[in-house]
């Protein structure tokens, strides 16, 4: 049995980039699994820290399996073009009530989506909030949030 040995960020990160990269690895569960499977000791909260870090977007793989991927480096993308991109692919429709608009989506993309809408930084959305198929988008008050409605259900197609 190979000897579990931590190892130093920089080091770890690259190993997590490697394996992501080589192979469907789909929650940090299976990603801690395959660290020890290589050697190296890391807790959950380690883990956590690195996917954030290092930028990992979680998609899904041809067969719909839910699997981390690298951010694409080289250029940055538009955040709106993410959202937009995020939501056609993920999003099933978005719906006001009151100050929140409440967007469904695929199982384990809410994340994405929250995730893409903040780094939108629209001057109507105040926050959100993501579960697995479901991404809470609050605003001010309900005109805001029947406006950004319209302008999810655009983007969703």
């Amino acid at each position: 049995m190979q000897e579990l040995r931590q190892l130093p960020k920089g080091q770890r990160q690259r190993l997590i980039a490697s394996l992501v990269s080589r192979r469907r690895v789909g929650s940090q569960h299976e990603l801690q699994e395959a660290l020890k499977g290589a050697g190296c000791d890391v807790t959950q909260a380690t883990i956590s820290r690195d996917v954030r870090e290092l930028g990992l977007e979680k998609t899904r793989d041809v067969l719909g399996r839910p699997r981390y991927v690298l951010p694409e480096r080289g250029r940055r993308s538009n955040p709106r073009e993410t959202l937009g991109a995020v939501l056609s692919q993920f999003g099933r429709q978005a719906v006001p009530a009151q100050n929140i608009v409440v967007v469904q989506s695929e199982l384990g993309t809410a994340p994405a989506i929250a995730r893409a809408l903040d780094r939108v930084e629209h001057a109507k959305v105040v926050g959100t909030l993501a579960g697995d198929d479901t991404c809470l988008v609050i605003t001010r008050d309900s005109a805001e949030a029947r406006s950004v409605a319209a302008e999810l259900t655009d983007a969703i197609g």
